[in-house]
């Protein structure tokens, strides 16, 4: 199923008439309107100098997690870390930042632009334990995609 979107994403990527936040914002819309189980999907990126990510294109309900700390949450976990980061149930996290009570599940993968983590794509689901091997690699190869035009 997830194979089925790359040449959706890679047909985003190239469209260079559109800013890169439209293309970003593109392929957000396109993950959670595609797989059930995504029910936000978001970029967040490192804020400047700060040791912050900033949030940047997004689908899905709003948040007030618009900056996170290094360190902090999840997302500011794997800006520490560089390691993909597979929450299978939210509330077993002690460092956990809720977005909405309705989440349950959440993964986190690092965006590398030369080999530097510039910033990483979250997804939030409201489905218990969602996310497999397939949704990992299917991000990577998203923010592949997407580092090539950072």
């Amino acid at each position: 199923m997830l194979k089925s979107l790359e040449p959706k994403v890679l047909e985003i990527i190239k469209d260079e008439n559109k800013s890169i936040d439209t293309r970003l914002g593109e392929i957000c819309e396109l993950l959670r309107n595609n797989v059930d189980h995504y029910d936000w999907v978001g970029f967040y990126f490192k804020n400047g100098d700060k040791n912050e990510l900033k949030l940047g294109p997004y689908a899905g309900a709003p948040t007030d997690h618009t900056i996170i700390p290094f360190g902090k949450g999840i997302c500011g976990q794997v800006a520490v870390s560089n390691k993909n980061f597979v929450v299978p149930d939210v509330a077993a996290q002690d460092n956990y930042i809720a977005c909405s009570i309705t989440v349950k599940a959440e993964i986190v993968v690092p965006l590398f632009v030369n080999s530097e983590n510039v910033g990483q794509i979250d997804i939030d689901s409201n489905t218990p334990d969602p996310f497999t091997e397939e949704d990992e690699r299917f991000l990577e190869f998203v923010n592949q995609k997407v580092a090539e035009i950072l």
